[in-house]
């Protein structure tokens, strides 16, 4: 639920009204570091400065529709409002329990439209908002990217479907991070959001989006050889045929010539530039989540329980020292749901394999399973289950299987394979998450494209894949290196919101160690950085992926990972570098952990944790061994007292990690 928490300031304050001559607006944040300049004279631009440094240089805007309206700045502005808002949003299921909510806003009203700007302390957002009264058609949308200088970017292309741009916007948005100049972008792809640009003086900058409802989502391409990213949108989807992995996807066989359909009075997305001065602060942006529409202040959410999953398919259901020959049966999962309910575990997944395979029915249940007997055997060990579906056999009965596994006693879906962000896909994100909501069921999205902040409206949604996870591991050449994704990837995709990374794998690689094996797969880097990715990572749905087997043989870790939590009361970016490293304080209560992760590089890192407050604590952490850069499963568990100047001194293997559990005496 969202509610206002504190009010800190005058908010929603109409100050002035502008005569239509004027071209030239000025917004900036609450600091009065970064300023927004608008022009509109025959068509809308904008550039972007933070603390006098230009960022983005005249970037054009506009919308048009197939009937020849445009949403363009060739009508006059009608009038020009702003108003300031500081306030904090109490949040429901999220990396902290509040939310500071602070930015200054400009709206240009014109006839047929709205154009809103808002600046924050660590960024600028717009959209477009509709007055049209009759439903209308998007040709098309122009959102440049003017930046100031050739700068270096992390850009994510899209690798699959890759014989066309047109046939890239079929593709699953996992992909590691290429870093080049903006000017040496591959002309042959798309990259998918978000997209982080280094800027001048150590600051970086984010492109994204928020409040995604009703349109296509956005990719960015460059055909220039120059230092303007424009935005691309898929086609809206004319013929689909059923089809893909295990014929469980809608597959685009044609499209139509527009993005978007139907679109009368409503607001578009918000186009994010998120900004800041130092590379942690982006690892812990709000952006998304304050964009995003807030949920239902009436509607009670506290059926909503995040929590850990015990899950089956990235350990292949490898279970052993046991009587009965594991896989998707029946003497498995009760396997798995007692080591869960041992342990404290909230969930138990049935990933793929529990609905016969092919129909894209998820009312046909493998005769090796007995579901209702399952869901029963869990109930009474006080663990939840979950159940794994693809998004074409979930789409077509959406209601029909919500109420009936509702009513059967699972607790929720993990939807996957939807592979596409066309407006029609978006629309089935809502809808799964508003029909799963009504029958108090939870969502994580796999298969899809990265947090808009539907997560923020429909705090069912627990969590979402959109990332080169753990589980390309099974199956990736020695030549992918995920260590340094480890890095990159919290300062990037993370800033857009949650993600199912599904780390805990307790079969580790150290550096050359690493193979891919599929049905008993490994990580790359040290235990302590798997124990710590579930701090780094924000994961509020979060998977034990390794063996219940594997985990009782290695109980001090299964200890830690079974209490950690998975959603927060506060985050506070320590420090970092991207692609280097990353240190992240989270606090549950008045308990606090701490990660830090490093590259393949062994480093000592100094953690400066003053923002503590005064007192003793003491320190339970797991550090990697002496032989983990040989021997990546070498670790050891130490107490301490945290010293007096509240610093922490830690020493990391290549590809290794350090976490900690710090409580006041």
């Amino acid at each position: 639920m969202h509610r206002l928490l504190t009010i800190l300031a005058a908010s929603l304050m109409a100050i002035s009204a502008i005569a239509a001559p004027k071209k030239n607006y000025e917004i900036a944040s609450p600091d009065g570091k970064l300023q927004v300049s608008i022009n509109v004279n025959n068509g809308i631009s904008y550039t972007l400065k933070h603390d006098g440094d230009l960022l983005l240089d005249d970037s054009k805007i506009a919308v048009t529709f197939t009937d020849g309206t445009t949403f363009d700045g060739v009508q006059n502005v009608k009038k020009a409002e702003t108003r300031s808002v500081s306030q904090v949003l109490e949040t429901e299921i999220y990396k902290k329990a509040q939310v500071k909510d602070e930015f200054n806003e400009l709206t240009l009203k014109f006839k047929t439209f709205s154009l809103v700007f808002r600046a924050y302390d660590d960024g600028m957002a717009y959209r477009f908002v509709s007055h049209l009264k009759e439903p209308l058609n998007v040709d098309g949308e122009i959102a440049q990217f003017n930046f100031a200088k050739d700068w270096n970017m992390w850009a994510a292309y899209v690798c699959q479907h890759t014989e066309t741009l047109e046939s890239q916007y079929y593709n699953s948005f996992e992909n590691q991070y290429s870093y080049t100049p903006l000017s040496q972008w591959n002309k042959d792809r798309l990259a998918f959001l978000p997209l982080m640009v280094d800027g001048p003086k150590g600051k970086k900058i984010v492109i994204t989006e928020a409040d995604l409802m009703n349109y296509p989502g956005m990719y960015l391409y460059n055909g220039n050889s120059d230092k303007v990213l424009e935005a691309v949108f898929a086609p809206y989807p004319e013929e689909v045929k059923q089809g893909g992995h295990n014929n469980l996807q809608m597959e685009v066989q044609t499209r139509k010539p527009y993005i978007a359909q139907n679109i009368a009075y409503e607001a578009l997305p918000w186009r994010i530039v998120a900004v800041s001065e130092n590379d942690v602060q982006m690892a812990d942006n709000d952006m998304v989540y304050r964009l995003a529409t807030p949920a239902d202040p009436k509607a009670d959410w506290s059926w909503v329980k995040p929590g850990k999953v015990a899950w089956d398919w990235w350990n292949a259901w490898n279970i052993y020292g046991v009587d009965f020959h594991s896989g998707i049966n029946n003497d498995t999962y009760k396997y798995y749901i007692d080591f869960a309910s041992a342990n404290g575990i909230e969930y138990v997944i049935l990933d793929e394999g529990w609905s016969v395979g092919g129909a894209a029915d998820l009312f046909k249940v493998v005769p090796e399973i007995d579901l209702e007997m399952l869901v029963k055997y869990a109930s009474e060990r006080n663990v939840g289950l979950i159940l794994w579906a693809g998004y074409w056999a979930f789409d077509r009965d959406m209601e029909k299987v919500c109420k009936h596994y509702s009513k059967m006693g699972i607790k929720g879906f993990k939807i996957d394979f939807m592979d596409r962000d066309d407006q029609h896909m978006v629309a089935f994100h809502r809808r799964a998450a508003e029909t799963a909501a009504k029958y108090h069921m939870l969502v994580d999205f796999h298969g899809t494209y990265k947090p808009t902040g539907l997560h923020r409206t429909y705090p069912n949604v627990v969590n979402y894949e959109g990332v080169h996870g753990l589980e390309q591991m099974k199956w990736s050449p020695e030549t992918v290196d995920q260590v340094t994704y480890d890095v990159t990837v919290p300062y990037i995709r993370m800033m857009a919101g949650p993600m199912d990374y599904t780390q805990g794998a307790m079969r580790n690689a150290s550096r050359g160690n690493y193979h891919p094996v599929n049905d008993e797969p490994m990580s790359q880097g040290t235990r302590c950085r798997q124990l710590a990715e579930y701090v780094i990572f924000d994961s509020p749905f979060n998977m034990l992926c390794d063996s219940p087997s594997n985990y009782m043989n290695e109980k001090e870790c299964l200890e830690f990972i079974a209490e950690v939590p998975t959603v927060w009361d506060e985050t506070v970016g320590i420090c970092g570098e991207v692609g280097k490293t990353i240190a992240i304080a989270r606090r549950s209560g008045d308990t606090w952990y701490v990660g830090a992760l490093t590259d393949w590089t062994a480093r000592t890192m100094e953690l400066d944790l003053s923002f503590l407050p005064e007192g003793k604590y003491t320190v339970t952490a797991f550090r990697d061994g002496a032989n983990a850069y040989r021997v990546a499963r070498d670790y050891k568990k130490e107490q301490f007292n945290l010293s007096p100047e509240r610093k922490l001194t830690v020493t990391l293997a290549p590809g290794g990690g350090f976490v900690a559990k710090i409580i006041k005496q």
